[in-house]
């Protein structure tokens, strides 16, 4: 099974996906509950989405699902939220509280520690290899970091999920320009509610790479689920509201593409 994935392109934005991958391999699918065989918390049809909307983008892809281990994580197991529920850089709980692991199979620590070697860290190389390849050849880079997840979910937060959660660390992670015409487009889409650093404010991989004074800008977008898709099993696609939402990515990556060509992040 192929770790990662990377389909190369010569533009300045990257879409790294690190919660779309749904292989388990098979000695750690038989030790889940049946409830997390389920895979659940998957990024559905996260790289159907985005396919094409940005010819000359980047896309980095990790394969194996979160339950494996969540790519997306401090690899030192530091929260990303402190105080708040979430879940672990190898959850022992879905996104609903429900324990993943049947009694007594829970991965221990060197376990986790040779599943970070094997599947945590080659995302992040080749994601920084990437980064460092965009930015080469054009004095900086976006990475727009793509995610979706159920738009009801108690455990993890009050009320109903706004459709875009926009997250850059309260502005530290990129800047101000490439937020605000990701905004303005979440804005004037009718229909759809935004946030910007509400409940997701961008996780590890957001807060990790955006360095905006050394050329490096990293947003995260959380789409709610019920917009282009089922929110229950078997998970399906609607191409009626993905075709829908699919026109407002476009709109918002080439928005970004627009901020790049005007030369606001040169130097930055």
């Amino acid at each position: 099974m192929t770790v990662v994935s990377v389909d190369r392109g010569i533009g300045p934005i990257i879409l790294g996906q690190p919660h779309g991958g749904t292989h388990v391999p098979e000695a750690i699918r038989a030790r889940l509950t049946r409830r997390g065989r389920q895979l659940a918390d998957t990024d559905w049809h996260i790289n159907r989405l985005y396919d094409g909307l940005l010819p000359d983008a980047t896309v980095v892809q990790a394969h194996a699902h979160r339950y494996v281990i969540d790519v997306n994580r401090d690899p030192a197991g530091v929260s990303l939220y402190p105080g708040q529920n979430t879940t672990a850089l190898v959850p022992l709980t879905d996104f609903d509280g429900h324990p993943l692991w049947q009694a007594g199979q829970a991965p221990s620590e060197d376990e986790i520690a040779a599943r970070r070697e094997a599947f945590h860290a080659p995302y992040h190389a080749a994601l920084a290899a990437e980064l460092a390849r965009v930015k080469s050849r054009h004095g900086f880079a976006i990475l727009y970091d793509c995610h979706s997840i159920r738009s009801d979910i108690p455990y993890l937060f009050e009320g109903r999920l706004p459709v875009f959660s926009i997250g850059t660390n309260d502005g530290t992670t990129c800047a101000p320009e490439i937020a605000a015409a990701t905004h303005r487009v979440c804005q004037a889409a009718k229909g759809y509610d935004t946030v910007v650093n509400g409940r997701f404010k961008g996780g590890w991989t957001t807060r990790h790479y955006g360095r905006p004074d050394s050329g490096i800008h990293a947003i995260q977008m959380e789409l709610a689920q019920r917009a282009y898709m089922q929110e229950s099993a078997p998970w399906d696609w609607s191409e009626e509201r993905a075709s829908a939402l699919r026109s407002h990515l476009k709109s918002i990556l080439h928005g970004l593409s627009d901020v790049a060509r005007s030369g606001a992040l040169h130097g930055a």
